[in-house]
Protein backbone atom coordinates (compact mmCIF):
# COMPACT_ATOMS: atom_id res chain seq x y z
CA UNK A 1 0.00 0.00 0.00
CA UNK A 2 1.25 3.41 -1.11
CA UNK A 3 1.87 6.07 1.98
CA UNK A 4 0.86 9.28 0.78
CA UNK A 5 0.89 12.65 3.00
CA UNK A 6 -1.91 14.98 1.67
CA UNK A 7 -1.98 18.58 2.85
CA UNK A 8 -5.57 19.82 2.66
CA UNK A 9 -6.25 23.48 2.05
CA UNK A 10 -9.53 23.50 4.88
CA UNK A 11 -10.01 22.98 8.32
CA UNK A 12 -12.97 21.18 7.78
CA UNK A 13 -13.15 17.98 9.71
CA UNK A 14 -15.72 16.75 7.97
CA UNK A 15 -14.23 17.81 4.45
CA UNK A 16 -10.68 15.60 5.83
CA UNK A 17 -12.56 12.84 6.48
CA UNK A 18 -14.08 12.31 3.41
CA UNK A 19 -10.87 13.10 1.74
CA UNK A 20 -8.93 10.70 3.58
CA UNK A 21 -11.66 8.05 3.38
CA UNK A 22 -11.75 8.31 -0.46
CA UNK A 23 -8.10 8.46 -0.81
CA UNK A 24 -7.92 5.13 1.31
CA UNK A 25 -10.62 3.52 -0.92
CA UNK A 26 -8.36 3.90 -3.79
CA UNK A 27 -5.46 1.79 -1.92
CA UNK A 28 -3.63 4.74 -0.42
CA UNK A 29 -2.31 4.53 3.05
CA UNK A 30 -3.23 8.46 4.08
CA UNK A 31 -2.34 10.80 6.39
CA UNK A 32 -4.04 13.76 6.11
CA UNK A 33 -2.90 17.22 7.53
CA UNK A 34 -5.33 20.63 7.33
CA UNK A 35 -3.14 23.40 6.03
CA UNK A 36 -3.34 24.70 9.76
CA UNK A 37 -1.48 21.42 11.10
CA UNK A 38 1.09 22.53 8.74
CA UNK A 39 0.94 26.33 9.93
CA UNK A 40 -1.10 28.00 7.15
CA UNK A 41 -3.35 29.69 8.42
CA UNK A 42 -4.86 32.41 6.04
CA UNK A 43 -4.80 32.32 2.36
CA UNK A 44 -4.44 35.24 -0.70
CA UNK A 45 -7.54 36.91 -1.80
CA UNK A 46 -9.54 34.64 -4.53
CA UNK A 47 -9.37 36.78 -7.67
CA UNK A 48 -9.91 34.15 -10.03
CA UNK A 49 -12.75 34.06 -12.19
CA UNK A 50 -13.31 30.01 -12.50
CA UNK A 51 -13.58 27.50 -9.27
CA UNK A 52 -10.42 25.74 -10.32
CA UNK A 53 -8.58 29.24 -10.77
CA UNK A 54 -9.43 29.96 -7.08
CA UNK A 55 -8.70 26.47 -6.12
CA UNK A 56 -5.56 26.70 -7.09
CA UNK A 57 -4.87 29.99 -5.61
CA UNK A 58 -4.69 27.99 -2.63
CA UNK A 59 -3.06 25.14 -3.71
CA UNK A 60 0.30 27.00 -4.48
CA UNK A 61 -0.28 29.15 -1.45
CA UNK A 62 0.21 26.12 0.51
CA UNK A 63 2.64 24.53 -1.90
CA UNK A 64 5.28 27.69 -1.35
CA UNK A 65 4.80 27.73 2.39
CA UNK A 66 4.60 24.05 3.26
CA UNK A 67 7.42 21.36 3.77
CA UNK A 68 7.12 19.06 0.46
CA UNK A 69 8.75 15.75 0.26
CA UNK A 70 8.39 12.90 -2.41
CA UNK A 71 5.25 11.44 -0.47
CA UNK A 72 2.99 14.56 -0.39
CA UNK A 73 0.88 16.25 -2.22
CA UNK A 74 -1.27 19.60 -2.03
CA UNK A 75 -4.67 19.72 -1.91
CA UNK A 76 -7.37 22.07 -2.45
CA UNK A 77 -11.08 22.87 -3.76
CA UNK A 78 -13.61 25.64 -4.35
CA UNK A 79 -16.85 24.89 -5.04
CA UNK A 80 -20.66 26.55 -5.16
CA UNK A 81 -23.58 26.99 -7.43
CA UNK A 82 -23.69 27.33 -11.36
CA UNK A 83 -27.60 28.38 -12.93
CA UNK A 84 -28.10 28.33 -16.46
CA UNK A 85 -30.83 31.21 -16.05
CA UNK A 86 -28.34 33.62 -14.34
CA UNK A 87 -25.81 32.77 -16.82
CA UNK A 88 -23.98 30.73 -14.61
CA UNK A 89 -24.40 32.72 -11.61
CA UNK A 90 -23.43 32.84 -8.00
CA UNK A 91 -20.50 30.64 -9.48
CA UNK A 92 -17.48 31.96 -7.83
CA UNK A 93 -19.43 34.34 -6.16
CA UNK A 94 -21.53 31.74 -4.23
CA UNK A 95 -20.61 32.31 -0.44
CA UNK A 96 -20.96 36.23 -1.55
CA UNK A 97 -23.83 36.51 -3.35
CA UNK A 98 -25.64 38.78 -0.93
CA UNK A 99 -23.00 40.58 0.55
CA UNK A 100 -19.87 39.27 2.74
CA UNK A 101 -22.00 39.25 6.23
CA UNK A 102 -24.96 37.70 4.44
CA UNK A 103 -26.55 34.49 5.83
CA UNK A 104 -27.90 31.14 3.86
CA UNK A 105 -30.92 32.24 4.24
CA UNK A 106 -30.06 36.00 2.64
CA UNK A 107 -28.20 34.20 -0.10
CA UNK A 108 -31.21 31.75 -0.65
CA UNK A 109 -33.91 34.77 -0.82
CA UNK A 110 -31.76 36.88 -3.33
CA UNK A 111 -31.67 33.84 -5.90
CA UNK A 112 -34.81 32.92 -5.48
CA UNK A 113 -35.59 36.44 -5.64
CA UNK A 114 -34.09 36.48 -9.46
CA UNK A 115 -35.53 33.51 -10.51
CA UNK A 116 -39.17 34.66 -9.91
CA UNK A 117 -40.54 34.42 -13.71
CA UNK A 118 -38.35 31.58 -14.31
CA UNK A 119 -40.34 27.96 -15.56
CA UNK A 120 -39.07 25.07 -14.07
CA UNK A 121 -37.83 23.66 -16.87
CA UNK A 122 -35.67 26.14 -17.48
CA UNK A 123 -34.32 26.31 -13.47
CA UNK A 124 -31.41 24.17 -14.06
CA UNK A 125 -28.31 24.38 -12.02
CA UNK A 126 -25.41 22.28 -11.08
CA UNK A 127 -23.02 22.57 -7.90
CA UNK A 128 -19.82 22.49 -8.89
CA UNK A 129 -16.62 21.79 -7.21
CA UNK A 130 -12.84 22.02 -8.55
CA UNK A 131 -10.19 20.04 -7.18
CA UNK A 132 -6.83 21.32 -7.14
CA UNK A 133 -3.55 18.84 -6.85
CA UNK A 134 0.17 19.92 -6.50
CA UNK A 135 2.63 16.78 -6.75
CA UNK A 136 5.91 17.19 -5.14
CA UNK A 137 7.80 17.75 -8.34
CA UNK A 138 5.76 20.65 -8.52
CA UNK A 139 2.97 18.92 -11.46
CA UNK A 140 -0.22 20.24 -11.54
CA UNK A 141 -3.61 18.18 -11.77
CA UNK A 142 -7.30 19.21 -11.32
CA UNK A 143 -10.39 17.76 -11.82
CA UNK A 144 -14.23 18.43 -11.55
CA UNK A 145 -17.30 16.69 -10.21
CA UNK A 146 -21.20 17.92 -10.69
CA UNK A 147 -24.58 17.60 -8.85
CA UNK A 148 -26.87 18.28 -11.46
CA UNK A 149 -30.91 19.62 -10.77
CA UNK A 150 -33.27 22.56 -10.48
CA UNK A 151 -33.55 25.48 -8.05
CA UNK A 152 -36.79 25.05 -6.24
CA UNK A 153 -39.42 27.55 -5.75
CA UNK A 154 -39.11 27.23 -1.83
CA UNK A 155 -37.02 25.41 0.58
CA UNK A 156 -37.50 22.53 1.66
CA UNK A 157 -35.25 20.09 3.87
CA UNK A 158 -33.05 20.49 7.64
CA UNK A 159 -30.14 18.87 6.57
CA UNK A 160 -26.78 20.30 4.32
CA UNK A 161 -26.16 23.66 4.22
CA UNK A 162 -25.46 26.95 1.48
CA UNK A 163 -28.10 26.41 -1.24
CA UNK A 164 -29.18 22.51 -0.32
CA UNK A 165 -32.96 23.37 0.59
CA UNK A 166 -33.61 24.57 -2.78
CA UNK A 167 -31.36 22.31 -5.09
CA UNK A 168 -34.15 19.87 -6.13
CA UNK A 169 -32.44 16.42 -7.36
CA UNK A 170 -35.20 15.22 -9.73
CA UNK A 171 -33.77 11.24 -9.18
CA UNK A 172 -34.40 11.27 -5.74
CA UNK A 173 -37.84 13.88 -5.91
CA UNK A 174 -36.21 15.96 -3.17
CA UNK A 175 -34.18 18.63 -2.36
CA UNK A 176 -30.51 18.71 -1.36
CA UNK A 177 -31.29 19.37 2.72
CA UNK A 178 -34.06 16.72 2.11
CA UNK A 179 -31.42 13.73 1.15
CA UNK A 180 -29.37 11.43 3.85
CA UNK A 181 -25.82 11.70 4.15
CA UNK A 182 -25.29 8.53 2.65
CA UNK A 183 -27.68 9.58 -0.32
CA UNK A 184 -25.78 12.82 -0.52
CA UNK A 185 -22.00 11.57 -0.46
CA UNK A 186 -22.85 9.15 -3.41
CA UNK A 187 -23.80 12.18 -5.52
CA UNK A 188 -22.15 14.81 -4.30
CA UNK A 189 -20.11 17.18 -6.87
CA UNK A 190 -17.28 17.30 -4.06
CA UNK A 191 -17.17 12.73 -3.50
CA UNK A 192 -17.34 13.46 -7.78
CA UNK A 193 -14.17 15.50 -7.98
CA UNK A 194 -12.12 13.55 -5.58
CA UNK A 195 -12.74 10.20 -6.31
CA UNK A 196 -11.57 11.13 -9.91
CA UNK A 197 -8.53 12.96 -8.67
CA UNK A 198 -7.74 9.93 -6.63
CA UNK A 199 -7.53 7.82 -9.81
CA UNK A 200 -5.15 10.12 -11.13
CA UNK A 201 -2.84 10.19 -8.72
CA UNK A 202 -2.85 6.11 -8.79
CA UNK A 203 -1.16 6.67 -11.46
CA UNK A 204 1.87 8.85 -10.87
CA UNK A 205 2.79 7.53 -7.15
Amino acid sequence: MKKIKIIAATGNKNKLKEFGEIFSSYGFDVEMKSAAQCGVHDFPEETESTFIGNAFIKAQYMYDNVEIDENTVVLADDSGLSVDALDGAPGVFSARYAGEDATDDDRINKLLSELKNVPEEKRTAAFVCSIAVILPDGKKLNTDGYMKGRIAFEKKGENGFGYDPIMYIPEFNKTVAELSSDEKNKISHRGEALRIMADKIKNVF
